[in-house]
């Protein structure tokens, strides 16, 4: 296992076991379910918003440690950016893990460089894309959003 691998298995063990914004919001702006019926993992996203910017995002769910994990870094890279900063954050995770182009995140979302690890197991990449999608569906329901 190379160092970067070893590194990249810590942040998302960190992230799984100590998850950030866990937990729900009362009258969220967004909420959304998400489940992977292949392996059982679920998501479920609560969005507070202040205009279009995401003044408090929280998930709650259950299942692997790649989809909690991934679930939580979603919430720390997209609190306080407006929608539009997450639909592009969004699109560029998925073409990295989905079509495979390489993307250098800011240094604000260097956790996801962690999700890397995931496309050596093609199996779990839809575990990892999991809160994303479930996030992406929240937003097409959102009318300001559109």
């Amino acid at each position: 296992m190379s160092l970067s691998d070893e590194l990249y298995k810590e942040v998302l063990l960190d992230h799984y076991q100590n998850p950030r914004n866990y937990g729900e919001i009362s009258h969220p702006d967004l909420h959304e379910e998400g489940v992977n019926p292949l392996c059982g993992d679920e998501v479920e996203l609560f969005v507070r918003l202040d205009g279009d910017v995401i003044s408090e995002i929280r998930f709650r769910g259950k299942g692997c440690s790649i989809s909690q994990a991934s679930a939580s870094m979603l919430t720390e890279c997209l609190s306080g950016k407006n929608l539009s900063e997450a639909k592009r954050l969004l699109r560029e995770l998925k073409a990295n893990l989905l079509e495979d182009k390489k993307s250098d995140y800011a240094e604000e979302y260097s956790d996801l460089d962690s999700l890397e690890a995931v496309k050596k197991l093609p199996a779990r990449i839809k575990c990892a894309v999991l809160p994303w999608n479930t996030l992406e569906k929240a937003v097409e329901k959102f009318p300001k959003a559109i």
